[in-house]
Order: C-alpha cells, then structure tokens, then sequence
C-alpha cells in the first residue's frame, strides 16, 4: 500500500515537473519584469532590424492579479498588446494557436494563446500593431498605465441600461404620452 502512494505521489512529482517545463505551470509573483526581459532579447535578436520598429520606444509591462490570473498590458517598440498568464497554483492545457475570447469589466476581447521562450504560454490582444511612429515614449509610458487601469474599469453605460430620460416632462414629474 505504501508502495503504491509513493509511486502515485512520484507521478504527480513528474507530471508538475513536466508542466514546470512546458512552461505551462502559472506564476508565483508578478511575470510583469520577465515579460519585459523576454521581450528586450526578441527587440535585440529579432526585431530592431524592421522597417516599423519604433526605436525610440521602452520595453514596458505592468499586470495585475484579476480572478486568479496576471492580467497585463505589454508596450514594446512594435506593438501595444494585452496579455493574460496563469496566475498561482494554475496549469494551463496546451492551446497554443487557438483564440479566446474572455470577458473582462471594460468589455469582450478576443486573445490569441502564444507562447514564449522564457515564459510559456500566453494569452495576447492586440491594441495597435505597428505602433505610431510619432509615439513618444512620454505618450507610450502613460498609454501603457490607461489601458491597464481601463482594462480593470467597469464600463459607463452598456447595452442602453442606465439611460436616462432628460426630458422636460419627466423632470418635472409629468408623464409624457
């Protein structure tokens, strides 16, 4: 019997470790400085020949816990994207290509599963891809904390509810006809 749990216990050891290796395993602390780190080596090793690449553009990320989850927004000199990545304690399945569409408080987004070297698999959408050429890296910096702060914003108004009658009769209480 002993036996038994042991070898079940070393099962469970390797398929963590396995995970762990995929890269699918989620992330103890905030992944927002290792996305950066990940895509600084792509700027040098990949990108910073193209004809869009904006050069003048920081790397920048910033994410947040959302419902268990690192939801983020990643700057890059080549586009402005948000991501999603597994959070504590998460394992995600492999579903590298596919798209989702996740439903978060400003609104729908639809997300393409990528995957990292460093980082493994992730969730991104893109904002804007190629980024403005006459984007300052003021204007990046700042753009990257209003979509964060927007992502986690419930909306105003949606879908007509909550709207309100500014008519002279009803503010005055008379029905209109």
């Amino acid at each position: 019997m002993a036996q038994s749990h042991l070898n079940v216990q070393q099962d469970v050891v390797l398929k963590m470790e396995h995970e762990i290796a995929q890269g699918r395993v989620g992330f103890a602390t905030n992944p927002a400085s290792r996305l950066v780190e990940q895509y600084e080596r792509i700027a040098r090793e990949q990108m910073c020949e193209l004809p869009f690449y904006h050069a003048g553009m920081p790397i920048l990320a910033e994410c947040d816990l959302y419902e268990g989850q690192w939801l983020g927004v990643v700057l890059t000199p080549w586009m402005l994207s948000v991501v999603v990545l597994p959070g504590p304690d998460q394992c995600w399945p492999d579903r590298s290509g596919e798209r989702l569409a996740l439903q978060l408080p400003c609104g729908n987004l639809t997300f393409m599963v990528g995957e990292l070297p460093e980082i493994g698999q992730l969730l991104s959408c893109s904002l804007m891809s190629p980024l403005d050429s006459h984007l300052s890296r003021k204007e990046g910096a700042a753009l990257v904390g209003s979509v964060h702060k927007m992502l986690l914003s419930l909306p105003v108004q949606q879908d007509g509810a909550g709207t309100v009658d500014l008519g002279r009769r009803r503010l005055f209480g008379a029905s209109t006809r």
